[in-house]
């Protein structure tokens, strides 16, 4: 195992959980962001996460404290990968922000540094000349709530070398995730090949004006036993990231009729509602309805 060093580029929900956990299991970890102000909300992340770690996994706060102990944080991109091991990119969902990346960081981190993207629906062999390395670099894809949902999907390209796709899989395993190994390239993956259907056609319920959000979820919810619907679901993403998902479907599929769902997306952003993220989208939070019994009485 030659990773020992981990630098997490983009510290968004996801991408500080994952930071953290990795952190938590042992591994110095870096973060970066754009600029100080990223940084600082990443930090508040982070330190957010004690509640949850105590709640679900009975961690103590000397272990999350000294999980927290093994994270720097930086927005100089050269001080981020200069020694890193590992890069784990988990920035906004759109091919030109991601190979513009990749092209920066093939010449600032070593040589035998591995990346892989934590992108939610686009495949390696995308960027794969991007990075200059090829051969070490795949796709690893975290659920969000990392430490209770705890999958990591592996997904090489064609020219992925089949040493560093196991050497990822070990990684995994040594932050506590289950290594889910994919055969070959799948927009998506398994987790948001299926997701992403049910979500969309959430949202085209309520774009039809069929039911309001809150009424689709507690149908799902209701009706399965689920501990959440498409638009809880959907918060926890992050409505950015679902936004973003969406403008990368409707070029790939421009007759699929996804304009009016991206339109109100949007909205909710120009509102600043992201989501869990910012304690509003769909739901209010700390305290959403959906977890209050009272939701699935109507």
């Amino acid at each position: 195992m030659t990773i020992k060093k981990v630098t997490v580029a983009g510290s968004g929900v996801l991408g500080s959980q994952i930071a953290f956990q990795t952190a938590f299991k042992g591994f110095p970890v870096t973060i970066y962001d754009i600029n100080q102000a990223a940084l600082d909300k990443a930090k508040d992340r982070v330190k957010s996460l004690r509640h949850a770690y105590r709640r679900d996994i009975a961690a103590s706060d000397a272990k999350f404290d000294e999980g927290i102990s093994r994270i720097a944080f930086t927005f100089d991109l050269a001080k981020a990968v200069s020694d890193a091991d590992l890069v784990i990119e988990a920035i906004p969902e759109r091919p030109d922000i991601k190979r513009d990346f990749y092209k920066k960081i093939s010449t600032l981190a070593p040589k035998n540094a591995i990346f892989t993207s934590n992108s939610s629906t686009l495949v390696p062999s995308m960027f794969a000349k991007d990075t200059g390395r090829p051969k070490q670099f795949l796709n690893m894809h975290f659920a969000n709530q990392v430490w209770l949902n705890n999958t990591a999907e592996i997904m090489g390209s064609p020219e992925t070398d089949p040493t560093i796709y196991q050497e990822i899989v070990q990684f995994a395993r040594d932050i506590g995730m289950v290594p889910i190994q994919l055969k070959k390239e799948q927009p998506g993956y398994i987790l948001n090949s299926l997701l992403i259907p049910f979500l969309t056609a959430g949202q085209e319920l309520w774009v039809k004006g069929v039911a309001d959000p809150h009424m689709i979820d507690r149908t799902w919810m209701i009706a399965t036993g689920a501990p959440f619907g498409p638009f809880g679901i959907l918060d926890a993403v992050g409505i950015r990231t679902a936004y973003n998902i969406l403008l990368a479907a409707e070029k790939e599929h421009p007759d699929a009729g996804l304009e009016t769902i991206g339109a109100k997306l949007k909205e909710l952003l120009d509102e600043g509602k992201l989501g869990m993220e910012s304690g509003e989208g769909f739901y209010k939070y700390p305290n959403p309805e959906f977890k209050n019994p009272e939701f699935l009485k109507g």
